[in-house]
């Protein structure tokens, strides 16, 4: 229980201070006119009230992420607790905030522009790629979670009602719908709503923790995984814990939310505070998670089934009543379908973005999205476990995009590089020793990942300082001879 407080007033200190300072680093200009209001359309550039864009934001990165993965993620131990804390702060918190920030001043630009920007035109290409995989991978994950879902509750209401592909069509209906629709017409008024729901969700699980029976790790003991698999806890943890610490998908959607901001000076609750509201949500269901089964990885690893839904109905139900039953239904139903339809909208932005394709027709958002729809509806044959795994690591690996992009864009501008050059380097080596050593990449023993993931990180890394630099001393000479 210490451990569990400690982390979350750190977390609370994290968004005081050094979220002050990452602010301050960038340097917020209060009279700037931001894009929401230069670029104006009546659809994805609208200006927007600050708690409604909070809310947004928070629910767009959040979803099923900071539940299930942390629920994942405390089976390896009380490490868990550490990674999400250090994790949101100095990292996720840092990377969201300044990606979102970079693309307001980019007029919105979507994530592979700004990667492009920063990195160069054949990274660009890749980021695209890589960026629409995702949006679309994230869209076909998320249909099928709720669906599934769906149909085991209307199980016996009749042939339709309890078929998953009946929901699955209502759900890309939903997805359709959100996607074309202006952002206030439909997302900025039902996000708000389910913002909040979630967060009473973790407030009432939070009050569950203490009033409750149950035993909780400390980080004071063994400092080692705990997971019945024996799982090591680099680099698989911080691959499973992603939303709740750091992940590549809310650069994605950071700039949507850019696109309404009203002024500069929102940016920090906007994008650094939902992170670290993310990151209170991953810290109470690690806890709750470990507490309900009393105190081990095995206890939890068995009464989850496989299945982190599992346990959320389980805690919600035993530890709220009635009223937590319906919010465990927002949780694993509501939330992840929030996080697929901004994830093809985000889709539709970045296809858009690609082809310098206005989006101010309905028949023009709508010849962008029927393909990425086409290909979500593809990814959903693939089995769930194997989608799932992929989406983690790809989840990821954008973030080293991300990172070394915002880490270029601080050196030229002569800013304090490091906030995003020691998490970019850590996030490589976490990503190319995962892929290494996971099942589902090579499957190499842990001696060839930690080398081949070390020797990976040391020349990725030395590749792009000496870029950076290059570039740097490219642009000071262009600005002499401008002078």
């Amino acid at each position: 229980m210490i451990t569990f407080i400690v982390a979350i007033i750190a977390l609370v200190l994290g968004y005081i201070f050094y979220g002050s300072f990452v602010e301050k680093i960038f340097g917020v200009d209060t009279t700037k006119e931001t894009p929401a209001f230069t670029k104006q359309d009546g659809v994805d550039f609208i200006p927007m009230p600050l708690w409604k864009i909070f809310l947004i934001q928070f629910l767009n990165i959040a979803g099923t992420g900071p539940i299930f993965g942390a629920i994942g993620g405390i089976l390896f131990g009380p490490a868990a607790y550490l990674w999400i804390v250090l994790g949101c702060i100095f990292a996720g918190a840092t990377h969201d905030f300044l990606s979102g920030m970079i693309s307001l001043r980019k007029g919105g630009a979507s994530l592979p522009e700004i990667v492009g920007d920063e990195l160069g035109t054949g990274v660009r290409q890749i980021m695209r790629i890589f960026s629409l995989l995702l949006m679309v991978m994230v869209g076909a994950v998320f249909v099928t979670t709720p669906a599934g879902l769906l149909s085991g509750m209307t199980n016996g209401w009749g042939e339709f009602l309890g078929s998953k592909d009946f929901w699955c069509i209502i759900i890309f209906c939903y997805y359709l719908l959100a996607t074309l629709l202006p952002i206030d017409a439909l997302i900025g008024k039902i996000y708000p709503i389910f913002g909040v729901a979630l967060l009473i969700m973790a407030a009432g699980v939070c009050i569950g923790i203490f009033t409750n029976e149950g035993a909780m790790p400390e980080i004071t003991e063994a400092f080692h995984s705990h997971h019945p698999k024996g799982l090591p806890i680099f680099p698989f943890l911080f691959i499973t814990i992603a939303c709740g610490a750091i992940s590549g998908f809310h650069a994605t959607q950071s700039p949507m939310m850019a696109r309404c901001l009203s002024n500069e000076k929102h940016g920090r609750i906007a994008f650094y505070g939902a992170m670290i509201t993310e990151g209170f949500v991953a810290l109470i269901w690690a806890a709750a998670a470990i507490k309900y089964a009393g105190g081990t990885s095995e206890a939890l690893a068995g009464k989850m089934c496989g299945n982190p839904a599992t346990i959320v109905n389980f805690i919600c139900n035993d530890w709220m009543g009635r009223i937590g039953a319906i919010l465990a239904i927002l949780g694993v139903v509501a939330a992840p379908i929030t996080s697929g339809d901004t994830a093809l909208r985000s889709a539709r932005l970045i296809t858009a973005d690609i082809l310098n394709f206005p989006q101010d027709k309905v028949w023009k958002r709508i010849a962008v999205s029927v393909p990425l729809f086409v290909i979500s509806a593809i990814l959903m044959l693939i089995d769930f476990d194997v989608l799932w795994r992929y989406f983690g690591w790809l989840n990821q690996t954008l973030s080293i995009f991300t990172l070394w992009a915002i880490t270029v864009y601080l050196y030229r501008n002569n800013k304090c590089f490091y906030l995003t050059l020691i998490p970019a380097i850590f996030m490589t080596a976490v990503c190319s020793t995962y892929i290494t050593m996971a099942p589902e990449g090579f499957a190499c023993s842990a001696i060839v990942g930690y080398s081949i993931g070390i020797l990976f990180t040391i020349a990725l890394s030395t590749v792009t300082i000496v870029y950076m630099r290059k570039r740097k001393n490219q642009i000071d000479i262009y600005n002499g001879n401008a002078l």
